[in-house]
C-alpha cells in the first residue's frame, strides 16, 4: 500500500486503532537497502501493522550537502518492500512543509546575493516572525538566533539557480515559516553536528511530524547513526511523546563496511573499509587492557592514508555523548571520514567480549 498525503496515513492508522492494532514505524529516506529492511523486519515482527516513510528531508540538508545528488529511487523501494504487509508513505516536500502566507512574503536570495544578506534585508523590510514597532530592534531575541543559525548554515554561500541552492532558498522559507523542534544544544553541538549546523533541527523536526501523522506505539532506528538516536531518545522524553523508540545494529557488509545509502557513490570500496578497521583495532586494543583515550585514538592513524579525510574519531558516553577520557563498557568510539566527495559515519560501544 503506497500514500502520499498526511490524509491517507492518517485515515488507514485510526482504521488500525479501533481494531487494536499495534503500528510500528520506520522512517528513512529511501534508497532502501537490507540495513533498512532489518528495521522493517523488526517492526514487522513487533507490531501488527507498520509504517515505513521514504521522504527525503529537505530541513536537515546544509547548503553544501548533497540533497540534490541524493538517491531517490521510490520505485526500487517499493519493490522491496513488496510481499510485506508495510503501508509506505512517501510524501512530498510541500506535503511535509507546507507553505504559510508568511513563506510567500519572504524574499529569497537574488541572482549572486548571499543567503545572509538576503535575510538581514529581509528582516530591515520589518517582514519577520519577530516584527517590531522599531528597525532598531528587529534582530533580537529568537530572531537573532535564528539569524545566527542561517549564517552558520549558509557560511555566506552565494545563491545561483542550481538545484542544490534551491534546496538552500527552501530551507530559508521553510525555516522562517515553520515551527522546528530544537534538541539541547550539548548534544549536537559536537560529532556530527559539529561540521553540519541545524541538521539536528531538522531531524527532530521530521520525525516529531512523522510521530504526530502516524501515532506509532513503536519507532524502529539503526544503531549507525548514533548520535541522532540518542537524540531522538532525548526528545521522545522530554516532550512527553508516547512512542518507544527500539534501537536496531549496525548491518554490515561481509567486508564489514555498515550499510549506508551513500555508499553507492563510493568509487573504491575498498578505501571505505578503513572506518570498520580503525574500530576493530580499537576494539582489540581496550579488550587487551589498553583503557586511555588517548592511546587508542594513536593506534587509528596507521590505517589511514591520502585518500581519507579524517573528520572526527571521539570516545564519548553511550547514554548523554559526555567526553571520556578513559574507556570503559560505557564508551561508543565515533568515527567520520570523508573519502573523495563521500562523508561515512561508523561507531562501536566497547563492551565486555
Amino acid at each position: 500500500m503506497l500514500a502520499h498525503t498526511i490524509k491517507e496515513v492518517r485515515e488507514q492508522v485510526k482504521k488500525w486503532k479501533q481494531e487494536g492494532l499495534s503500528v510500528g514505524l520506520v522512517p528513512t529516506m529511501g534508497a532502501l537497502h537490507a540495513g533498512h529492511l532489518s528495521l522493517v523486519e523488526a517492526s514487522v515482527g513487533k507490531c501488527d501493522k507498520t509504517v515505513v516513510s521514504v521522504f527525503v528531508n529537505p530541513a536537515q540538508f546544509g547548503p553544501n550537502e548533497d540533497f540534490d545528488k541524493y538517491p531517490r529511487t521510490l520505485e526500487e523501494d517499493v519493490r522491496m518492500l513488496s510481499g510485506r504487509d508495510v503501508l509506505i508513505f512517501a510524501p512530498s516536500a510541500e506535503e511535509m512543509y507546507p507553505s504559510s502566507e508568511l513563506a510567500k512574503q519572504v524574499p529569497l536570495p537574488a541572482q549572486g546575493e548571499s543567503v545572509d544578506f538576503a535575510l538581514i534585508r529581509h528582516c530591515e523590510e520589518g517582514v519577520s516572525p519577530m516584527r517590531q514597532s522599531s528597525k532598531s530592534t528587529a534582530l533580537t531575541g529568537l530572531l537573532r538566533r535564528l539569524l545566527c543559525k542561517l549564517l552558520a548554515m549558509t557560511k555566506q554561500h552565494k545563491m545561483d539557480n542550481s538545484p542544490q541552492n534551491n534546496a538552500v532558498s527552501f530551507n530559508l522559507s521553510t525555516f522562517l515559516s515553520s515551527t522546528f523542534v530544537v534538541p539541547p544544544r550539548f548534544y549536537t553541538d559536537k560529532l556530527c553536528g559539529k561540521s553540519r549546523p541545524g541538521h539536528f533541527d531538522g531531524v527532530c523536526t521530521v520525525v516529531a511530524k512523522l510521530f504526530n501523522i502516524v501515532q506509532p506505539d513503536y519507532a524502529f532506528f539503526g544503531e549507525k547513526d548514533r548520535q541522532q538516536l540518542i537524540i531522538i531518545q532525548k526528545m521522545v522524553k522530554d516532550l512527553n511523546i508516547p512512542v518507544e523508540i527500539i534501537a536496531c545494529p549496525i548491518v554490515r557488509g561481509e567486508n564489514g563496511l555498515a550499510l549506508s545509502s551513500r555508499n553507492k557513490y563510493l568509487k573504491n570500496k575498498e578505501e571505505a573499509l578503513v572506518l570498520n578497521k580503525v574500530l576493530l583495532n580499537i576494539k582489540a586494543c581496550y579488550d587487551n587492557g589498553i583503557v586511555d583515550v588517548e592511546s587508542l585514538t594513536e593506534t587509528a592513524y596507521s590505517f589511514l592514508n591520502k585518500n581519507h579525510s579524517l573528520e572526527y574519531l571521539e570516545f564519548r558516553d553511550k547514554d548523554d555523548l559526555e567526553i571520556k577520557k578513559i574507556a570503559d563498557g560505557n564508551t561508543i568510539v565515533f568515527i567520520a571520514v570523508k573519502i573523495g566527495e563521500v562523508r561515512l559515519i561508523d561507531n562501536l560501544l566497547l563492551e565486555s567480549s
